[in-house]
């Protein structure tokens, strides 16, 4: 009917396999029976049991109606309430046995079940069983959803193709799809359901990974070759780099000669080295006559890479280009790229506007990549016949969400630090450290050092309770009479926002009272203390970049994070970045606490929702699955024509294709 039709379409069932394949959220244990004389109250159980008597029902108003009945069993009585369900005594016969199944409550007259389950024990359909929960509103009961389950599997499960080779299904001992669908509704057992689970989860992962493989794959084009792979460069760098960095140059090397064009995503901790793999990479591009072009998301940190790039190549013609560049440079820089005069140009979201032409576009970094979106990057790779493309990224992302996030790129990952970087100090403390922290601050300032303080919210709120960046500065120039107090928040102009951190990296700002603004933001060699406020209402992932912005320097830095909060939940969680420094562990330990969906502070990024499958918990899944994707492409496992076309068609309906799409975008 239309209203049942509207009811299942809030929930994203249109048809048949929508409702096959719309799972439990929790299972109802109804298998333990006991005697009426052992119930006691708070149980939820099933009794086998006759009516005794008739069933009483009075309206008390006009639609509310209490049914009221005694059951008996050998052992004794117990009496059952139900609430608007007047039918029920047109359901009760005497000399039936019935099965009841509720929770036991106390009442004046004595243990009472209160709108318990009803089924004769012939023709039970939810007693005795594991019965399944769906997530569903009041429109649809679970017992309707129940009932069209059972018609829907008996009639159209047999129809259901098998989307997994007979090759995987064998490999990882994977149960058949109809089995597994029967017994994720109604299982007969928990061992069974997990198996049936397991299996559905499984598919999940590899329709997924297949889905993306063929973006990867089949968009894969023909690419610049570099001739010329070897250079001085690293006599350029007033370091040496680490294995971690030169592991990555040489994977980079690879890409050059590969005769494909790269599509790396180069992944590393705050202050990893990220940008001295890029610049090895712009030198390679630069030596083999192509130009080289690198996107930032803001303007200082563009500068701030301008500043050392040009350093590295003081015999290149480099640009600077940004929406604030004067019309006439803008128009200079132009017509240098265009020219292949300008060989190496740094800017943000300017240079991908219409006008902006390369004459041999050889290589696109992007920096902060999180911060884009795959148009605006994808842009700029179109300014060249098929560049090479690095994209950079400082949040260290589990390897179980990477392998879901960017399938699509190939990943390299930087896991170790320069040495001579020190340690951040980190504590986490409560409002009775304040003073002695302030204190602390005032010596550092007085030292000639610069100070971040982070604030979650913007301005106050009666919703929210936590400090706000707008009132806390006012509140702190009061505190610290003497000195230079910034704000910085997401609410300003652009202008604004960046005159602000460009004084306060040129030391005209002690103390920078901001938002998470900051998180990805240009260094201060001299700032050396990170104080975060409400640091119970961010993710680890969030504070340990935060935290990054500290500790850039020679000098001893700190972090300190004011918890408002006793939850012993939330505090352990904060002990973890308390302890460790190390962004891949906490960004493992802040998707197990917090999430996929939460990772990164919103559901933005579209982290698919795979409804059995958990990318944190199903790790071994997750890494078969890929396993699995990978040794089909290469042909290791073998697959039939039948099946690849089966395959092919669940691919071209792919489930997963908006969540592809999202996560792209």
């Amino acid at each position: 009917g239309e209203k049942r039709a509207q009811e299942f379409k809030k929930h994203g069932i249109l048809n048949i396999y929508d409702l096959l394949t719309y799972y439990p959220t929790s299972y109802q244990d109804r298998r333990s029976y006991v005697s009426a004389e052992a119930l006691v109250p708070g149980m939820e159980t099933c009794v086998n049991c006759w009516l005794k008597g008739g069933v009483r029902t009075y309206r008390k108003r006009r639609n509310f109606s209490i049914s009221s009945a005694v059951f008996v069993d050998e052992t004794g009585t117990f009496s059952c309430v139900w609430y608007n369900q007047p039918y029920i005594d047109r359901m009760l016969r005497p000399n039936v046995l019935y099965t009841l199944y509720g929770k036991v409550e106390k009442s004046n007259r004595g243990l009472q079940m209160v709108n318990p389950v009803v089924e004769s024990n012939e023709n039970s359909r939810v007693t005795g069983k594991i019965v399944p929960v769906y997530p569903m509103n009041k429109g649809i009961g679970n017992k309707t959803l129940q009932k069209m389950l059972h018609e829907a599997i008996q009639r159209y499960l047999p129809l259901m193709p098998e989307p997994l080779p007979v090759s995987v299904m064998e490999k990882y001992k994977l149960m058949p799809l109809q089995e597994a669908i029967q017994n994720i509704h109604f299982p007969v057992d928990y061992l069974v359901l997990e198996k049936a689970r397991q299996r559905i989860a499984f598919e999940a992962f590899f329709l997924f990974q297949m889905s993306v493989a063929k973006l990867k794959y089949m968009g894969r084009k023909k690419g610049i070759v570099y001739t010329k792979i070897d250079g001085a460069f690293e006599k350029r760098l007033p370091f040496c780099l680490t294995e971690a960095q030169q592991k990555v140059v040489r994977t980079v090397k690879e890409d050059f000669v590969s005769g494909f064009a790269m599509n790396r995503l180069i992944q590393g901790d705050v202050g990893s080295g990220k940008t001295a793999v890029a610049a090895y990479a712009m030198d390679l591009t630069l030596k083999n006559g192509y130009q080289a072009a690198m996107m930032a998301p803001t303007e200082i940190l563009a500068l701030q890479h301008y500043k050392t790039l040009q350093n590295l190549f003081p015999e290149v013609q480099t640009a600077f280009l940004t929406s604030s560049t004067s019309k006439k440079e803008k128009q200079k820089i132009k017509n240098g790229l265009a020219s292949g005069d300008v060989r190496l140009v740094i800017g943000t979201h300017a240079l991908i506007q219409e006008d902006v032409a390369f004459q041999n576009l050889g290589l696109v970094v992007t920096d902060e990549q999180h911060r884009f979106g795959v148009t605006q990057r994808t842009k700029l790779g179109l300014k060249g016949k098929s560049p090479h493309v690095l994209v950079m990224t400082a949040t260290p992302i589990p390897r179980t969400l990477a392998l879901i996030l960017y399938g699509d790129l190939d990943i390299s990952v930087i896991d170790s630090l320069p040495p001579g970087r020190q340690k951040v100090d980190t504590f986490c403390v409560g409002d009775n450290y304040r003073t002695r922290v302030y204190t602390f601050l005032k010596e550092r300032i007085a030292a000639g050092e610069q100070a971040y303080i982070i604030c979650p919210l913007v301005e106050e709120s009666d919703a929210v309770d936590a400090k706000d960046a707008t009132s806390f500065a006012e509140k702190l120039r009061s505190v610290l009479p003497n000195t230079v107090v910034g704000l910085l928040h997401g609410k300003m102009k652009d202008k604004e926002k960046e005159s602000v951190m460009q004084d306060f990296a040129d030391a005209k700002i002690s103390v920078l009272v901001a938002t998470t603004v900051v998180e990805v933001g240009v260094d201060v060699p001299n700032a050396t203390v990170m104080i975060i406020e409400n640091a119970e209402r961010f993710g680890l992932s969030q504070l340990h970049q935060l935290r990054g912005r500290v500790g850039r320097g020679k000098k001893k830095s700190y972090c300190i994070l004011f918890a408002q909060t006793r939850n012993p939940e939330t505090l352990q969680r904060l002990k973890v970045i308390e302890k460790s420094t190390d962004g891949f562990y906490i960004s493992e330990m802040d998707l197990k606490l917090r999430g996929p969906g939460d990772f990164f502070g919103t559901r933005q990024h579209g982290i698919p929702a795979l409804k059995t499958a958990n990318p944190m918990e199903d790790t071994a899944l997750l890494y078969q699955a890929k396993e699995a994707v990978d040794g089909l492409i290469s042909g290791v496992l073998c697959v039939s024509q039948q099946e690849k076309k089966t395959l092919n068609s669940v691919l071209h309906h792919c489930f997963f294709k908006k969540e592809i799409t999202e996560i792209l975008n």
